[in-house]
């Protein structure tokens, strides 16, 4: 099963961006699991004098849950689709929000850079080219102790969650897609969830990625199983060459 990438993916997300806020609207629990991925990085301060970077902020989603959670942190949004970025920035947000138009794997290039303490990543590793290289990105622009959540489709590996997340997809998800004309980005996003690494292939990536105190932790409702935390941090100096 092919997956659009790069070029292709962005323009599915611009086309797609019209309606993309109210499809999600329509899941269960997605702006609440948003933030309480976000609460699982445990900053404090309501986020007082913290960067935080929101990468892959789509349409603002992720955005907004940082800023419910997080309303004194500075937030710096990114995301390659100009079609989604487009949506988020004509919302309304406190003056501490900037957004940015970059791929996720060329922050520098795109005048974002470090250090933050903190970066939240919804719905975006299962969407580049190379997980590992933006992984790598994103430890560079971390602070030491700095913290990582991931929000994604991470399936268990229970073949069960994968039933439950191809049996949305195919009779809900789908359909009304392509009605909308966005019937390839949604089939790309029903694959690369099945495509995807589990739950606990990510985490190991993550550690490879040297992290530290990576933990999976799991999200309630019909998503139990398929959509996860994955937390991290990047360790003190010198912590990473005795791990």
């Amino acid at each position: 099963m092919n997956l659009l990438r790069d070029e292709d993916l962005a323009a599915a997300f611009d086309h797609a961006s019209r309606s993309y806020d109210t499809l999600v609207a329509a899941n269960p629990g997605y702006h609440a699991h948003l933030r309480r991925s976000v609460r699982r990085l445990q900053l404090p301060r309501h986020g007082g004098g913290l960067r935080v970077l929101d990468l892959g902020c789509g349409t603002g989603a992720s955005t907004a849950a940082l800023t419910r959670v997080l309303p004194d942190a500075e937030i710096v949004a990114v995301d390659a689709s100009a079609g989604m970025l487009e949506r988020a920035a004509a919302k309304r947000w406190p003056p501490g929000v900037r957004f940015v138009q970059s791929p996720a794997e060329r922050l520098a290039q795109a005048g974002v850079r470090g250090p933050f303490d903190a970066v939240f990543a919804a719905y975006l590793f299962r969407n580049v080219a190379d997980p590992d290289a933006v992984l790598a990105s994103v430890h560079d622009v971390l602070a030491v102790g700095g913290r990582l959540a991931v929000h994604e489709y991470t399936l268990s590996g229970r073949a069960v969650d994968r039933a439950v997340w191809t049996a949305v997809c195919r009779g809900l998800v789908l359909p009304v897609a392509a009605l909308l004309g966005d019937g390839d980005l949604y089939r790309h996003l029903w694959r690369s969830v099945v495509q995807f690494d589990t739950a606990g292939d990510f985490a190991d990536r993550v550690r490879d990625a040297r992290f530290t105190d990576v933990r999976v932790l799991p999200l309630p409702g019909w998503q139990t199983g398929i959509t996860h935390t994955v937390v991290a941090r990047r360790p003190a100096v010198g912590a990473e060459a005795v791990r």
